[in-house]
């Protein structure tokens, strides 16, 4: 990154993103489009970027949602690049769409409005009909039901909260629950022991978890087998945290009464039983904002100050400005790091003002303030230490 303070931050957008975030980014420092060569950081929501030439220019990637299954992470770790997210930007969308996901399926609404649009005749035969064919629709309350929520994210606590409204009993189940996400969950909601308890008392089951490699497949022959008959599956998380065949064997079998879900497949087109949305799950003009200014934010404070806040594979680290010289290093999580950042500035007659490092996993970052300018040279031989990943200067910028 040049040492000049008055930097242009290019901004590559490779889908649409809402004008009420890319707004945010003053057009004196910033250029952003669809067309932007050796950009610094990309915007993305679905687009695949697993095959994309990433630019070398690149210093960050943000996800305008929270799932990142389409950008390449490992390769991101590689190169010290962190990848941005926004984790309950869209949450309360996805709640209202696995609210009437579960209407749906209660109440038999799909099936009931295609027999109500094959009907033909005058008022009175529509009438008759209509009379004669509605019990086949009929449907179940939710007061006193069961709904089991696999996931209690932003989420997940969102959907358990408007469950408990209705009238329904809560049971979730999170190994992974933070301790925010503890404090926020309602005291009405029931902890399963396990996956397998939840299922097997539960008359709705709403998924609401990351696609990893522990969560792949989480909903297979085995977990269908432990449901109860006539089952309602929601899934509003990933496509493959489910097992396909395992969902058309528990809806022949009659555990499951329907499989509502925002990924079509092949497998699943004209499925009994099956109801698929077109990734409808963050498409509302809300959650459309609500991501992009996130994201945008995340972005602008990452470029400028070298802040990490929500990011799928860096540790997040905000330290104050208390010089208008900093470095940010990405390095690997490996011993004696900081001595050897702080030995090259000693011996570049440099005073550290202040140092912050943290570390997730196999990846570190620390952020450095100096008392004086950097020199080109000394960052250089930062480059050059094994185990560092990526450095940046930013000094204060000018507008």
């Amino acid at each position: 990154m040049p040492e000049q303070s008055n930097i242009t931050f290019r901004v590559h957008t490779l889908n649409h993103i809402s004008a009420n975030g890319l707004n945010m980014f003053a057009k004196t420092r910033y250029t952003v489009g669809q067309h932007m060569t050796e950009p610094h950081a990309i915007l993305v929501r679905s687009f695949n970027m697993l095959e994309m030439d990433i630019p070398q220019s690149v210093v960050a990637i943000g996800r305008a949602g929270a799932g990142t299954n389409n950008i390449p992470i490992e390769d991101m770790n590689i190169r010290g690049i962190p990848v941005f997210n926004t984790p309950g930007a869209n949450a309360n969308a996805v709640k209202e769409l696995v609210l009437s996901g579960i209407l749906l399926a209660a109440r038999n609404l799909i099936p009931a409005i295609h027999f109500t649009q094959n009907l033909e005749g005058n008022n009175n035969t529509l009438y008759k009909l209509s009379e004669d064919g509605k019990k086949q629709f009929s449907g179940i309350e939710l007061p006193g039901r069961t709904l089991g929520i696999i996931g209690l994210g932003a989420t997940g606590r969102l959907v358990a909260d408007a469950a408990i409204r209705l009238g329904m009993k809560v049971t979730g189940y999170d190994p992974e629950i933070t301790v925010d996400g503890a404090w926020n969950l309602s005291s009405k909601v029931k902890k399963a022991i396990n996956i397998e308890s939840l299922i097997q008392n539960s008359d709705f089951i709403t998924l609401h978890v990351p696609l990893l490699d522990s969560t792949r497949l989480l909903i297979n022959d085995k977990q269908v087998k432990n449901m109860r008959k006539g089952t309602i599956l929601l899934n509003f998380s990933r496509e493959g945290i489910v097992n396909e065949d395992a969902i058309l064997a528990g809806i022949k079998s009659g555990k499951i009464k329907y499989y509502i879900c925002d990924f079509p497949s092949q497998k699943l087109q004209k499925q009994r039983s099956v109801i698929t949305l077109p990734h409808l799950g963050a498409s509302t003009l809300e959650a459309e904002e609500n991501c992009a200014i996130m994201v945008v934010k995340q972005i602008i404070d990452y470029l400028e100050n070298g802040s990490i806040t929500n990011t799928v594979n860096f540790p997040n680290l905000i330290m104050e400005r208390e010089s208008p010289y900093r470095l940010a290093i990405a390095n690997s999580n490996v011993p004696n790091m900081l001595g050897q950042v702080s030995t090259s500035m000693a011996n570049a007659g440099l005073n550290i003002h202040n140092m912050v490092n943290k570390s997730r996993g196999d990846m570190a970052y620390t952020l450095v303030d100096i008392d004086s300018p950097i020199p080109h040279k000394t960052i250089e031989k930062l480059k050059l230490i094994p185990g560092v990943l990526m450095v940046r200067y930013l000094p204060v910028l000018t507008s």
